[in-house]
């Protein structure tokens, strides 16, 4: 299978007045051509840092990636002029930001702000052209064409959110980053969306990083999960490794514990205890050592090692 994203040893620190911020720290990960990869984690883990840093879209002067590379097919991104990496986006990687209500600008007809898209990246397209790209990608997100006339206020969050992917696939892009793309929605809607974005990416062999908190839709909808803890991969591996494998990252098996088991009769949730550490102060050994129930001694002093079990890998020291 054809490696498409190539992640090693990336670094993303946030520096203000007050401290530095280290929100992403070492991560390695490997996206393929047609592949959707689950990142899961708590709010606060990097998700939306390490999808920031691919676009290279980091707020200026405050965001740096201050180690590693990023590589898309073969080619580093983090060297790329601004300039080139406006050709980049749109075309090669789309992203769809976390909140449908604000990734729309409220004074544009939503059919002006899809075909900007195709205007950027297709100059040689006429207006007709492009009025025809646009009914067709109305068509393919389940929208009459002939709302496109509309403005953002008049559609309801859930067909925002089709508006918001239409103009992410507007140029058949071949990575697509999806933070949280459902988290807006009610349950019947999630699924639709979901069900949407797993076809086109079907028909257009898109592969997709799908950024979440709902293991549920990373058992539907992904091919490899990697779960991320205190900005690093603590575990990766296959959608079969991380739900029906028998060695899991104690985070992991706190993170399934959180989640309602149809099966067992249980009064209460076992959700992990504490909270996530400070960015800007991070614990020394283990970054989940002070909210860890097996934590020993070790783990408060040195970095855990990766645990390689075929095509999963585990960050703990409870693995040789």
């Amino acid at each position: 299978m054809d490696k498409l994203l190539e992640i090693r040893d990336l670094c993303v620190e946030y520096h203000t007045d007050e401290d530095n911020v280290y929100a992403v720290n070492h991560v390695d990960l490997d996206v393929y051509k047609g592949q959707t990869l689950g990142l899961v984690g708590e709010t606060g883990a990097g998700k939306t840092t390490t999808a920031l840093s691919i676009m290279k879209l980091l707020p200026q002067k405050i965001g740096e990636i201050t180690s590693g590379d990023i590589k898309l097919n073969g080619e580093s991104v983090i060297s790329k002029s601004e300039e080139a990496m406006r050709k980049i986006r749109g075309k090669d990687i789309s992203m769809i930001f976390q909140d449908p209500m604000t990734s729309l600008n409220p004074v544009y007809t939503v059919g002006d702000q899809v075909a900007e898209v195709i205007k950027l990246h297709y100059p040689d397209y006429n207006n007709s052209q492009v009025e025809a790209r646009v009914d067709e990608l109305f068509l393919m997100v389940g929208l009459p064409p002939e709302r496109k006339t509309e403005f953002p206020h008049q559609f309801s969050g859930g067909m925002k959110q089709r508006i918001v992917i239409a103009m992410a696939l507007a140029c058949e892009p071949q990575l697509l980053l999806a933070d949280e793309p459902t988290t807006a929605l009610d349950v019947t809607i999630q699924a639709q969306v979901l069900q949407m974005m797993k076809d086109l990416k079907e028909k257009l062999n898109t592969a997709m990083i799908l950024i979440t908190h709902d293991l549920g839709v990373v058992a539907q909808t992904c091919d490899q999960v990697a779960i991320m803890y205190a900005g690093e991969i603590i575990e990766n591996g296959t959608v079969e490794d991380i739900f029906e494998g028998k060695d899991h990252h104690p985070y992991t098996i706190g993170l399934f514990g959180s989640i309602p088991d149809m099966e067992t009769k249980s009064k209460r949730l076992h959700p992990i205890d504490g909270l996530m550490p400070d960015p800007s102060n991070l614990p020394k050994g283990c970054k989940f050592n002070p909210r860890c129930p097996h934590c020993k001694d070790i783990c408060r002093e040195q970095e855990p090692p990766v645990y390689v079990n075929g095509t999963q890998t585990i960050r703990c020291h409870l693995f040789k």
